[in-house]
């Protein structure tokens, strides 16, 4: 299930201010445009959405149209949210790793959650920005419970995709928005192509995620997440 942790407040806000995240003017996705700092406020706006309005209100009002979630088969979110009940308290996740495309049209965040019942794990969120509004909304979210929590860091690691060799690669056009049920595997990529990320799915419901980055002129692996098959109840 997606849930995740509240940023700490002033810490976060301190680490946004780091040379590494520092905050740029906002400009039209191209090369260069990457700025990692914009998904922590993404991620920070969110958090606070669920404080305010409450968990799965959040989540609905930040997917995109055709957003993924897994419960534990992959849906579509805004379908599996539409009118679900909020919990009385919502769940609190930190986010600890960021990694951008060249452009700045797609990104990734991972970090740990808690539950109010004491459950932890981790998360991990892909953010599209949207053309028009110049603002992000997540595309695909996924964790899974951990047996203990993740290591507490002070400091967020940002990692942003070398740029297209040879100059800027012709913009893509989006698909339209998938209406059906998502299969049971999936995938995308920025309109630069410096960032990619896949899902599959068994038919024991265990799954695999992983995102892979521009360096050194090759597409690499920065993140695997493998989620068993759930347990019979």
């Amino acid at each position: 299930m997606i849930l995740r942790r509240v940023l700490a407040g002033a810490a976060v806000l301190g680490l946004v201010a780091t040379p590494a995240l520092a905050r740029r003017p906002e400009r039209a996705p191209g090369v260069g445009t990457a700025n990692p700092s914009a998904l922590i406020a993404a991620e920070i706006a969110f958090a606070r959405l669920a404080r305010e309005k409450g968990q799965w209100t959040a989540f609905r009002e930040t997917a995109a149209e055709d957003a993924v979630m897994f419960v534990p088969e992959p849906v579509r979110a805004q379908q599996w949210l539409g009118g679900r009940k909020d919990p009385p308290t919502a769940v609190q996740w930190q986010a600890a790793q960021v990694w951008m495309s060249c452009d700045g049209t797609l990104g990734v965040t991972k970090g740990a959650w808690q539950r109010p019942d004491g459950t932890v794990g981790y998360f991990t969120t892909i953010w599209q920005k949207r053309w028009k509004k110049s603002d992000y909304r997540w595309v695909l979210d996924q964790g899974d419970t951990l047996a203990q929590p993740l290591p507490d860091s002070d400091m967020l690691s940002a990692s942003v995709a070398d740029c297209p060799r040879g100059g800027p690669r012709p913009q893509m056009e989006r698909p339209e928005p998938a209406k059906g049920a998502p299969g049971m595997a999936g995938e995308g990529r920025s309109d630069d192509g410096t960032l990619t990320w896949s899902y599959r799915v068994g038919a024991d419901q265990s799954r695999s995620l992983v995102v892979s980055l521009m360096k050194n002129g090759t597409m690499t692996e920065v993140m695997r997440s493998d989620v068993a098959a759930p347990k019979a109840p």
